[in-house]
């Protein structure tokens, strides 16, 4: 008896955590895409073109159950096309700054744009989601504006590179629509632009109105 009475004093109960019902869910991203260029004949990637977004979302539930958000957030993207259009300098009066080319796949080891940005997306989120679970389906689309702050071409061949670098031709405005969907971890990741990267460039009097379709992994934190 004075051993059960002895037991019973020393229990002691173990506080629980409350639950958060103010919650807000999935406010930093990353994520990794292969980048494909589309809408101009001819035009074609010649490797893998990665690409890389990272940033910070502000979740805006607007039901009670905290099911159904909106959010708005700031990121950069980096995005790389390895493609066969080749940049030469332009000596005449064109609206271009560079005449544009087309080449065959044996003229050159290495042709890339590298495009940085810095992105404002948009978007409406629906998750299944509770309170004291965080593994959930989710389901996010949206809207994403990027400004273009830096680009660079690089062209390789015969041991010979050429560099350019802020292209006036190219889109300072880019944008286009989204989509995330997947469960907890694991969510698949969709980009389709919008308008063109470029904004006065064309081969042989053609527009080159070319824009970026993006697919890959997107990835959430906290």
């Amino acid at each position: 008896m004075l051993f059960f009475f002895c037991a019973l004093a020393q229990e002691k109960t173990v506080p629980t955590k409350p639950v958060d019902s103010l919650y807000r869910e999935d406010q930093f991203y990353i994520n990794f895409t292969y980048n494909q260029l589309q809408n101009f004949q001819g035009l074609s990637q010649t490797k893998f073109s990665p690409g890389f977004c990272i940033g910070l979302l502000r979740d805006m539930p607007v039901n009670k159950s905290r099911t159904v958000a909106f959010a708005a957030g700031l990121g950069y993207s980096l995005n790389i096309y390895n493609n066969n259009l080749q940049l030469t300098t332009n000596s005449s009066t064109t609206s271009s700054a560079y005449n544009y080319s087309l080449l065959s796949t044996t003229n050159y080891s290495k042709n890339k744009f590298i495009l940085h940005y810095v992105d404002l997306p948009l978007e409406l989120r629906w998750r299944t989601s509770t309170p004291d679970n965080h593994q959930f389906w989710r389901i996010y689309t949206g809207f994403k504006l990027s400004y273009l702050l830096s680009d660079r071409n690089k062209y390789v061949a015969d041991d010979q590179t050429t560099i350019y670098k802020s292209n006036p031709d190219l889109n300072k405005l880019v944008y286009g629509c989204y989509l995330a969907a997947g469960w907890n971890t694991w969510n698949f990741y969709a980009y389709y632009g919008l308008n063109p990267i470029f904004k006065s460039a064309d081969i042989n009097g053609e527009k080159i109105n070319t824009a970026s379709f993006n697919i890959g992994l997107q990835f959430y934190i906290l």
